[in-house]
């Protein structure tokens, strides 16, 4: 029951943080929940493949949840989520696929890694230039198939990679976090069904498991995180971005710091 509490904790924060700020919650669900995988026995080969897999489950209702709200507030522009939509599906199931064939520690430094990315990029606070605007459809697609593979590798919602792209194309912030979250869903059906697709053929999983993805962990992070979702889109529009970002920014560091730390010592 601890770690059914525990998930369910993991819902309420990652729900709230998923409609604040259009991520989807994967960077704090993943090392989490590899973190309660490991303490649970569970496959060790796939430790973080599970966590991966399970994550983006999630988002699917995560991001349903957090898009209807910032349609709520005209702040989803569903133009660019049509455009950039092909891409993101074949490069995130591509991702999911083959991700069978990466081994459980290059995952997780790949995963570290971006840790720090995505984390010292919420602190940058850069300007486009004024008069860049929107690629057409072949660089949309080339985009969205880039923000899928990679998400699918980082079990996220695309925030962390979709935001900068808008913004670097002059969208302005509010929109952008609105339009993540619709793009996070698309991401989280495509990656969430190669997990299991790809989890097939992988052995000695526990019991719950669809291939890569871990139905009670899944079933209990939902059932909270559908609930503070629609909070966080709403304080997207009253809080300060900037200060937001910094205080998530502070967050990922910490845990790339005990990702590392893990990699480091094991």
């Amino acid at each position: 029951m601890e770690w059914i509490a525990l998930y369910l904790a993991l819902g309420l924060v990652t729900g709230f943080v998923a409609g604040l700020l259009g991520v989807g919650g994967g960077l704090l669900m993943v090392p989490v929940l590899t973190w309660a995988f490991l303490q649970q026995d569970f496959a060790p080969a796939y430790n973080i493949h599970m966590a991966l897999g399970t994550s983006l489950a999630t988002i699917v209702l995560t991001a349903v949840a957090s898009l209807r709200a910032h349609h709520g507030h005209a702040a989803v522009d569903w133009q660019v989520v049509k455009r950039i939509t092909p891409g993101i599906v074949l490069g995130t199931l591509a991702g999911a696929i083959v991700t069978v064939h990466l081994s459980d520690r290059g995952l997780k430094l790949f995963f570290t890694l971006f840790l720090f990315y995505a984390a010292t990029q919420m602190l940058w606070g850069f300007k486009p230039k004024p008069t860049r605007g929107l690629p057409g459809w072949p660089g949309m697609t080339l985009a969205g198939g880039v923000i899928g593979l990679v998400s699918s590798w980082v079990g996220i919602g695309g925030g962390t990679l979709t935001i900068p792209f808008l913004t670097w194309c002059n969208v302005r912030m509010q929109a952008a976090i609105g339009t993540s979250s619709a793009v996070g869903l698309p991401i989280a059906l495509a990656g969430s069904l190669g997990y299991v697709i790809s989890g097939q053929a992988a052995t000695g999983l526990p019991a719950g498991s669809a291939g890569f993805v871990y139905l009670p962990a899944f079933a209990a992070i939902v059932a909270t995180s559908w609930l503070t979702a629609p909070l966080g889109a709403r304080c997207t529009h009253r809080w300060p971005v900037a200060r937001l970002k910094r205080v998530f920014a502070a967050l990922l560091y910490g845990l790339a710091v005990r990702m590392a730390y893990g990699l480091l010592s094991g």
